[in-house]
């Protein structure tokens, strides 16, 4: 079946049992792996030879999961990460360095700002930050003749902007840079970067695909489309020889479709070590195999959620990509028609003091510094993902202060609704 469905291929990508194996992805719960000669094993660090020696490169059960990651997203190749933030810092870092530069959308998570706007600076990185409804004079005038990639987020998180994937994919392709696209809060079962021109999509796993808040973990999968050898001497760390691995390049020995993704496990996770372990891969499995479930009943109950918020009259405003009369309602319509996230914006009358009242009336909602779980949960985000930000900082980051993050769980919605309202009334 080669045109199975996305639900199918949560539960029957990755992991292909022979006669008589495991129904269930195995853990591989080991660091090394034994050979019978230094010859073999050799092969592998030349990159001669496909295999596992070590599981802080490679490990079976990391990588049947992120094969199946790379199945959703319609990818050629994926790795997984200890997280989220490891997975965004290493989508970029595998092509820039030190005097390189980024556009990114302002718009988004907080941890993904402070990394490109004040680490990856002090690394040398720069970045310019553009309103992702910034015109096209804007736009244009970001780019620099150093700019090696465009980033952004599917719906950004909290002020939960869609982004117009299409037109960064044009400018990113104009100026001879890949789009690199965040696609957590949408996931693969509602929108699919790849398909509308982006060519790397990261995802914190710790969000939907895991969807129970039990493990940490990140994504990133190469479309396997970006020529890298088009601008082979703006992407030199791809098309020339690696002399840490005896002169391997990386897209003559692995291609197009595989470069980019090999160069992040061979290099940056041998360096830096960000390693997703196998018991964690497991349970994101575990998570993936509910997760086009789970999306529906997500999106039908945050609907219904914000439909009743937006009629309240102690609520300022809403926001929320699928509900008619939102800003990007037009536009959720054409890149998610079937539904966007579980996860809603939106302010009580009486600011900051009010935000803090609702949420501390609230016995369903939990306040957790988390989002995107099976619970409905609810956070400030000015007073803590979005702490480090400065008043005009999170004003470019579209997060009045007032702003409540809900993530809106899969429980019954009447009970959603009616702790919602419970937590409204004293106000």
């Amino acid at each position: 079946m080669s045109d199975k469905k996305i639900a199918t291929k949560c539960l029957t990508e990755g992991y292909y049992p022979k006669n008589g194996e495991p129904r269930s992805l195995p853990i591989y719960q080991s660091t090394t792996f034994k050979y019978d000669s230094c010859a073999e094993m050799g092969k592998l660090f030349d990159l001669e030879a496909s295999g596992y020696f070590y599981s802080r490169l490679q490990n079976p059960t990391t990588d049947s999961v992120a094969a199946k990651i790379a199945a959703l997203e319609g990818g050629s190749a994926a790795m997984l990460t200890s997280s989220g933030q490891a997975a965004t810092f290493f989508s970029l870092f595998n092509i820039c360095s030190a005097g390189d530069h980024i556009v990114s959308s302002s718009e988004i998570y907080g941890g993904s700002y402070n990394l490109i706007a004040v680490t990856m600076k002090r690394m040398g990185i720069d970045c310019t930050f553009v309103s992702p409804d910034c015109t096209d004079e804007e736009f244009e005038a970001a780019f620099r003749p150093n700019t090696k990639a465009v980033f952004g987020e599917t719906i950004s998180n909290p002020a939960l902007t869609v982004l117009d994937i299409e037109r960064f994919a044009d400018f990113a392709h104009k100026h001879g840079c890949p789009l690199i696209i965040d696609n957590t809060f949408a996931t693969p079962v509602n929108c699919r970067p790849i398909e509308w021109g982006a060519d790397i999509v990261t995802h914190a796993t710790t969000k939907y695909m895991d969807g129970h808040a039990s493990t940490v973990g990140g994504a990133i999968v190469d479309s396997g489309k970006f020529d890298w050898t088009k601008y082979g001497d703006k992407f030199a760390c791809l098309t020339t020889p690696d002399e840490s691995y005896h002169g391997v390049v990386y897209t003559e020995r692995f291609g197009i479709e595989g470069a980019y993704i090999t160069k992040a496990t061979v290099q940056l996770m041998r360096d830096l070590g960000s390693t997703q372990s196998a018991n964690s891969a497991f349970l994101i499995n575990l998570g993936l195999e509910s997760l086009a479930v789970r999306m529906d009943r997500h999106c039908s109950n945050a609907l219904s959620a914000a439909e009743f918020l937006k009629n309240h009259p102690k609520i300022e405003w809403v926001r929320y990509p699928s509900l008619k009369g939102d800003a990007y309602y037009e536009r959720t319509q054409k890149y998610m028609p079937n539904g966007s996230t579980g996860v809603i914006s939106f302010s009580v009358k009486g600011g900051k003091d009010a935000a803090e009242k609702f949420m501390s009336g609230l016995r369903l909602g939990l306040v957790v510094t988390h989002v995107a779980d099976a619970r409905t949960c609810v956070l400030h985000p000015a007073t803590t993902t979005h702490r480090q930000l400065s008043s005009a900082e999170l004003e470019k980051a579209g997060i009045p202060e007032g702003l409540i993050r809900l993530s809106v769980g899969i429980e019954d919605i009447s009970d959603i609704i009616s702790d919602i309202e419970n937590a409204l009334e004293p106000i």
